[in-house]
């Protein structure tokens, strides 16, 4: 079956993946407080978190997977930039401002491309790496 023809299956790494990242950013949002890790590495690990946790329930390409999170990152950025909370009138709502934001920033869209970017990167290394020892078998 070609990777681009999107189908659903469960993949036991995949979801390992995301739920260790979620653990990560659990711990992040709950320890710690500084002006680097919380707001730039948190946003690279949300969207490798995202993609992770489609790819355990869904077999699609590498690219169209990342292309389809980060649109979705930047859509999410962009209704912070209009106040979307507040518009739908959940404005204090702590769960609706948690998970949706209320402030945009251009460096969560740089965070969101970077986080892309590595797992661009890991996947094709990883099938590189699987396709190698494929062939040495």
């Amino acid at each position: 079956m070609k990777p681009n023809k999107l189908h659903f299956r469960f993949h036991l790494a995949s979801l390992l993946i995301a739920s260790a990242i979620f653990i990560i950013e659990v711990l992040i949002a709950l320890y710690i407080t500084d002006n680097f890790v919380r707001p730039y590495v948190g946003d690279v690990l949300v969207v490798i978190l995202i993609y992770y946790f489609i790819k355990a329930f869904v077999h699609i390409g590498v690219w169209p997977l990342a292309i389809a999170t980060l649109l979705f990152s930047y859509l999410i950025e962009t209704l912070q930039y209009f106040q979307f909370v507040k518009l739908i009138g959940l404005g204090d709502n702590k769960l609706a401002n948690i998970v949706i934001g209320n402030s945009f920033a251009w460096e969560d869209i740089m965070a969101y491309t970077i986080g892309i970017i590595i797992v661009v990167l890991i996947e094709t290394y990883s099938r590189k790496r699987k396709a190698t020892n494929e062939i040495l078998l």
